[in-house]
């Protein structure tokens, strides 16, 4: 039976926002609270935040949610290292999983019903990897098969998954969300999403 787990970065610094884009809030919720009651109404669990900068106060917006946290004391180096770090701590926790998720807390158009997608098109098109497509780029979320843990374990520096998807074209199917485009990383980006 396949099992699929969600694994949210949460442990950038949000430096050119100039205060933890996580704790954004956003129709009446963090960022990040937002993506996890999201990815639970998805998967229902596990689901995982990899945190590093400001962590206490990310815990603090997920209290009372079923989620594990995992800190990335190496969150400078940049989203593989979260990612390798999340990836190792999920499988080690949950042996079971056949798939993870991978979301990150920056993008307030992500919801259960697009996770659910992914999971749906995984179970139709049996590749091993699904990704989100929008503006010509396939990006996150995006759901990868057990046979891709190991590559993302060993995820380093700032590139995050997109050489794992270069090096995959043939093993990838999509899943259209133009919204995706919009993500948070500037003051501006905040004050347009605001707007809508």
């Amino acid at each position: 039976m396949n099992t699929y787990g969600v694994l949210i970065l949460g442990a950038g610094n949000s430096s050119r926002l100039g205060e933890p884009k996580q704790l954004l809030r956003y129709q009446g919720r963090s960022l990040i609270r937002h993506m996890g009651e999201e990815a639970i109404a998805a998967v229902d669990a596990p689901v995982m935040v990899v945190t590093g900068a400001n962590a206490d106060l990310v815990e603090e917006a997920l209290r009372e949610l079923p989620i594990e946290v995992v800190e990335n004391d190496h969150w400078e180096e940049g989203m593989g290292s979260s990612i390798g770090i999340g990836v190792s701590e999920l499988q080690l926790l949950h042996p079971e999983l056949s798939s993870i998720i991978i979301m990150v807390c920056d993008q307030p158009f992500v919801n259960a019903s697009l996770l659910k997608k992914l999971i749906q098109h995984q179970k139709v098109t049996g590749k091993g990897i699904v990704g989100a497509s929008y503006e010509n780029t396939i990006g996150t979320p995006v759901l990868f098969g057990s046979s891709y843990f190991p590559a993302l374990k060993e995820l380093q520096g700032p590139e995050g998954v997109k050489q794992i998807l270069r090096h995959s074209t043939g093993d990838i199917a999509i899943v259209s969300f133009p919204l995706g485009a919009l993500d948070i990383d500037t003051a501006d980006d905040y004050r347009q999403l605001l707007k809508r």
